[in-house]
């Protein structure tokens, strides 16, 4: 054993066994331990038994009492040295003088390595970092020890060095504070020595390193920033410069102003900052137990001039359940437990600028019984206030990932148009299916399901598939910016459309029941856009182009072994797609770069065309007299080096 106590165990019926623990020494002559009997008890030296009798099992342990700690000057009741215990004990266990087991154990026991004693309160003189290594054995770190596998530690003897001499700390916390550097001439940590280094090594001490001067002054300060908070401006009279868009709005407090939100996992974060001129509509499920309320909405905002603005709430009560209450897990009785809870919040943001002029509040209460399911609803909106017919004018008027594209049908009285794709429920049935708008940026894959017989009418399917899929798009244009104006037509781009080909009536799959090609089953929607600018660091994104095609597909009805089923599934998809070009088209490529790569500086590392680069005004790394200056010199010496080399020249001397 190798520490204070350990436990065995004795099998059989314990009941009249006595259990004695005896120090047995090793006979110096013989080397043999010697002869043990049943007269022991159970203490022993600095050692006690212990005995936990159970019914076919007996637990025995064996500890020790004293103490284990190194001593310290003018100390008793210590270990003298680090390996305090070497001793060999025997347990017995014996009934009416007979032994029926025994059990040897050998006790090698060193000394604990913690310090509990008193620290000398002597100041420790620290050198001049700059000149001398701060510690030379960064491991020791425990007075009047030994530090396991810290092996310049001066407190460890050869004995204790032994059991880790092995495995000892390497490189500056291991002691080596002045490690050979790949300058010194006796080096050879090189692994590709060039032939020049000879020459340029360095001949000096370790004690000389270049690693001295690596080190801190010590003047470190632990930043205390809570959490939703951001360091604003101290210049006295304003705290804040104003909100740029994508900025957190900030409240009083110096905490952000949160509203639950979706996360990318589709689940609603509560403490979710709301970002300056972003809108979003989010719902969020909860229930009675986990339902948590969000910030009190007394809360004053900070305008972006360090002024504080305070929220104008509205309060409104929930009529109709039905629309929030979703699921219901058990009949209401009396004893269910009902609270009065925020069933909705919407929120409109006046802004001007770069700062927030008004803001007003919605919140719709209800009641929420234990068992319920309430969908949440909230919802930012951000509208300027030199908008006099509610239109948003975002600061940035091109398009945000994330927001809706903007649809509009210039063919109709109502110019309001719309841009979607399928949101399958229950059993993704197209009867059953709901629309969700087309968000840009994001590349989308949404379908659902058809039924047809199996003696449907190949032209009438197609027609149907066809109007399915034209019920997605309710508009012949698309807006280029999201602030585009329904009263101008130059905001609009007109969607291109490439319809299914117009299917000849006589056209028959060789007169098959149950089979239908050419069935233009994937509307495939492209949109092209570009980055036409920047509005304070942030992408100017316009949309360019729309794109609308179809993709057919053979239908055939799907049976098992015999057809008794009369209906069958056709499934129909809308993809979207976001392509980005350029916005100005690439300069073309002149003949001379397409047929001589090798003077092409965007291929090779050496770049001929170039040569004369730092004489040229696109060099700005000195003033251009300089380097005019200085290329002249260089030109000069070069034409009287030319001349000196002329055999004439020499004959003049």
């Amino acid at each position: 054993m190798s520490g204070p106590r350990v436990n065995s165990f004795f099998l059989g019926n314990s009941s009249g066994v006595n259990f004695s623990i005896i120090l047995s020494p090793i006979d110096e002559e013989t080397g043999k331990l010697q002869l043990a009997n049943c007269s022991g008890s159970k203490r022993a030296g600095d050692w006690n038994l212990n005995v936990t009798p159970g019914m076919n099992t007996s637990k025995v342990t064996i500890s020790l009492t004293r103490n284990l700690q190194l001593c310290l000057p003018n100390a008793t009741d210590c270990c003298t040295t680090p390996l305090c215990v070497v001793e060999t004990l025997q347990v017995l266990a014996c009934r009416d003088s007979v032994m029926l087991a025994h059990l040897l154990i050998q006790a090698e026991i060193y000394a604990n390595s913690s310090f509990t004693g008193n620290v000398s309160e002597n100041a420790t003189l620290i050198p001049n970092q700059v000149f001398q290594p701060l510690g030379s054995c960064p491991c020791d770190l425990t007075a009047g020890a030994c530090d396991v596998r810290c092996c310049c530690d001066l407190e460890c003897t050869p004995d204790l060095k032994q059991l880790f001499n092995e495995s000892c700390f390497t490189g500056v916390f291991g002691g080596d504070v002045n490690p050979p550097f790949d300058q010194l001439c006796s080096s050879q940590s090189m692994e590709y020595t060039p032939d020049w280094f000879p020459f340029l090594c360095v001949q000096s001490s370790l004690n000389n390193t270049p690693f001295l001067g690596y080190f801190y002054h010590g003047s470190i300060s632990t930043p205390r920033v809570p959490p939703f908070k951001i360091p604003l401006q101290t210049s006295p009279g304003k705290l804040f410069t104003g909100y740029r868009q994508g900025d957190p709005i900030m409240t009083e407090e110096n905490e952000y102003f949160t509203i639950p939100q979706q996360s990318m996992a589709g689940q609603c974060v509560g403490n979710a900052p709301v970002a300056y001129l972003q809108n979003f509509d989010v719902k969020c499920l909860t229930n009675l137990a986990s339902y948590k309320e969000g910030l009190p909405h007394d809360v004053r905002i900070n305008s972006g001039t360090g002024d504080f603005i305070q929220q104008n709430v509205i309060y409104g009560t929930i009529t109709d359940m039905g629309k929030f209450i979703t699921e219901s897990e058990s009949l209401h009785t009396a004893e269910v437990l009902c609270q009065n809870v925020t069933f909705a919040e919407h929120y409109m943001f006046i802004w001007k600028d770069k700062n927030i002029e008004r803001i007003n509040v919605t919140v719709f209460l209800g009641s929420l019984c234990d068992g319920e399911i309430l969908t949440q609803r909230f919802t930012v909106k951000f509208l300027s206030l030199k908008s006099t017919n509610a239109a948003e004018l975002f600061g940035n008027p091109g398009y945000q990932v994330g927001k809706p594209v903007k649809a509009a049908n210039m063919n109709a009285s109502d110019t309001l148009g719309s841009l979607n794709i399928w949101q399958p429920a229950g059993r993704g049935l197209c009867t059953l299916a709901t629309y969700t708008p087309v968000l840009f940026g994001l590349d989308s894959l949404s379908g659902c399901i058809l039924e047809v017989g199996i003696n449907e009418d190949c032209s009438l399917l197609r027609g149907n598939v066809t109007e399915k899929l034209n019920s997605l798009i309710q508009a012949t244009h698309i807006g280029k910016r999201d602030n585009s104006s329904y009263s101008d037509l130059n905001d609009w781009v007109e969607i291109i459309r490439l319809d299914p080909f117009s299917f000849d009536t006589n056209v028959s799959s060789g007169h098959l029941k149950g089979i239908c090609p050419d069935i233009p089953a994937n509307l495939n929607i492209r949109i092209i856009f570009a980055d036409v600018g920047a509005v304070q660091g942030i992408p100017w994104q316009e949309i360019l182009a729309v794109q609308i095609s179809y993709s057919t597909v053979i239908w055939q009805f799907q049976c098992g072994l015999i057809c008794e089923n009369s209906i069958s599934f056709l499934p129909i998809t809308a993809s979207v797609q976001f392509i980005k070009v350029p916005a100005q088209p690439p300069i073309p490529m002149t003949r001379f770069q397409i047929n001589y790569t090798e003077f092409d500086c965007n291929r090779n590392d050496v770049c001929w065309p170039q040569l004369f680069y730092p004489l040229t005004r696109f060099y700005t790394g000195e003033p251009y007299s300089q380097c005019l200056a200085k290329g002249l010199s260089l030109a000069f010496l070069v034409l009287l080096a030319a001349i000196m080399s002329n055999p004439w020249f020499s004959k003049l001397w």
